[in-house]
């Protein structure tokens, strides 16, 4: 069965980017159809029009409120399409990119990526993989400083996407050459 994979990149770097790098060698390890959604050119952040176009019903919304959420339903439609979702995570300042998180804004959607039930929130979006692909210049990967991967793992899940693996090329700044080398190993022992 061939699979789907959504491939994102949030880098601001289009050349020389770590996690540009490793999140392709990801992906042609993993072998299926492949929908890149590149963040550099980020999605708008959220408005006080958007926030209410999106809490207007369906059914009531007009046609400028269809259009404030026609990128987000299109970006959902996306997470929905695919068996696995490789999101490349530089991390600034110990966290994901402002770019990323407008991403995430536009998917965590109440009643279509999830739900608020009595026991507490569902996510609707289960059954899917993620790999996360981290490059930081000195946070450890999996650390109390590391608000990126914890927070992108917290999100994921959020939605419904508990199966997460992250491969890190962490440290940059101590030891690049030996860093990129071990994620690189971690791509290496992926399975397909």
């Amino acid at each position: 069965m061939t699979k789907s994979i959504l491939h994102i990149d949030a880098s601001a770097r289009r050349a020389s980017s770590v996690t540009r790098d490793l999140s392709k060698d990801v992906v042609a390890r993993l072998d299926g159809d492949v929908v890149t959604r590149d963040l550099f050119d980020a999605p708008p952040h959220m408005s006080e029009s958007w926030i209410g176009a999106n809490f207007t019903p369906e059914a009531d919304r007009t046609d400028a409120q269809k259009e404030l959420l026609a990128l987000s339903d299109k970006l959902i439609e996306e997470v929905k399409a695919a068996d696995v979702l490789v999101i490349g995570i530089p991390v600034y300042n110990f966290t994901i990119p402002t770019n990323l998180k407008a991403w995430v804004d536009m998917i965590c959607r109440a009643g279509i990526t999830f739900r608020y039930t009595e026991a507490g929130p569902e996510g609707l979006l289960t059954g899917k993989r993620a790999i996360l692909v981290a490059a930081t210049g000195g946070t450890p990967v999996g650390s109390e400083i590391d608000f990126a991967t914890t927070y992108m793992r917290h999100i994921l899940g959020f939605v419904g996407i508990t199966d997460v693996q992250v491969v890190a090329a962490d440290r940059l700044s101590v030891d690049a050459e030996g860093s990129i080398a071990a994620a690189k190993e971690q791509v290496a022992k992926l399975a397909a």
